[in-house]
């Protein structure tokens, strides 16, 4: 017989298993979290051209009707949208509320759907 034991996860049976909806919150503010992060440069080194010189600041404006540039912007603020409601989430959660299962599920398929129709309507108002 087998012994009973800590067993190595291979990635496809990782892929092939059903996380739960707080666990997914949870890895999706971690991930936000990394984005925010890693745009933490480009965000600094928007705003130091910005204020460098009115010359910079139309070039900055310029950069503003790229499309990538218009991506790592919706990125950037879909990432802070979602850290924030989920942030939000773990702050009430440090405080007691939302600690059983089911208060847990509620709270964890809140911040999903807000932070998804907030990402969607951050890209709407960008488009506009």
């Amino acid at each position: 017989m087998k012994p009973l034991g800590p067993r190595n996860i291979g990635i496809m049976s990782l892929l092939g298993y059903r996380f739960p909806l707080a666990a997914i919150a949870s890895i999706l503010h971690r991930i936000s979290g990394i984005i925010l992060f890693l745009l933490i440069p480009f965000a600094l080194w928007v705003l130091h051209l910005s204020l460098a010189s009115q010359m910079s600041f139309l070039m900055v404006k310029d950069y503003f009707g790229s499309p990538v540039v218009a991506f790592l912007i919706w990125l950037m603020l879909s990432a802070l949208f979602y850290h924030l409601i989920a942030g939000l989430k773990h702050l009430l959660m440090d405080i007691g509320f939302f600690e059983e299962k089911v208060s847990g599920k509620v709270a964890s398929s809140l911040v999903l759907v807000i932070g998804t129709v907030g990402i969607i309507g951050i890209g709407v108002w960008m488009l506009c």
